[in-house]
């Protein structure tokens, strides 16, 4: 009997190795070539518990958020290859001052959240929650090109083998964080029902 929170070791357990691995793989990028897979599996049973525990809650959640990632990614490739959105030095600056206010703030919510408090709207299915979630997913769909941009800047300029797999494992953050996000979002509006 599945009760949608038998997959909390899965989850707890994918995304503390998950993140313990990235922060190798951030600081070592030679690590990425050996690590890059196991943070792959690792965050592929947090997902997949995180996932299942969503599924339970809103039948057919996981597809829609899925597909909806997977679009967002082509799209933004798409925008990125006919340079539609460009990867200026000032886009870069804005979208990494995006990237680590958006981290403060999930940083903020859950050390406040060991003393019982709640960040107001963060989490809420209100209008302003759900335009924060909003938010958040465009900041996280526009450090795709900031991805793309990497990898084809350090093709351009014959960066060591490595490099690869470093590129590869940041294309994989954004997608892990894309999904999640967008889960995120999904389950607002169906608490909205």
């Amino acid at each position: 009997y599945f009760n949608g929170y038998d997959v909390f070791p899965f989850m707890i357990g994918g995304a503390i190795g998950g993140f313990v691995l990235a922060l190798i793989i951030s600081f070592v990028p030679k690590a990425a070539p050996y690590l890059a897979p196991i943070y792959a599996i690792v965050e592929g049973f947090f997902l997949g518990a995180l996932s299942a525990h969503y599924e339970y809650l809103y039948y057919g959640i996981t597809l829609q958020a899925a597909l909806l990632t997977m679009c967002i990614f082509l799209g933004m490739l798409l925008a990125y290859k006919t340079g539609l959105i460009r990867a200026t030095a000032g886009f870069k600056k804005g979208i990494i001052a995006a990237t680590i206010g958006v981290a403060l703030v999930y940083l903020f919510s859950m050390v406040l959240g060991l003393f019982g408090v709640a960040v107001p709207y963060l989490h809420d299915s209100t209008p302003i929650g759900i335009g924060i979630s909003v938010v958040i997913i465009i900041i996280a769909a526009l450090n795709f090109i900031l991805d793309f941009n990497f990898i084809e800047e350090g093709a351009q300029q014959g960066a060591p083998k490595y490099m690869e797999w470093y590129g590869s494992f940041g294309l994989l953050v954004t997608l892990v964080w894309l999904y999640i996000e967008i889960i995120r979002l999904l389950a607002k509006l169906a608490n909205r029902d």
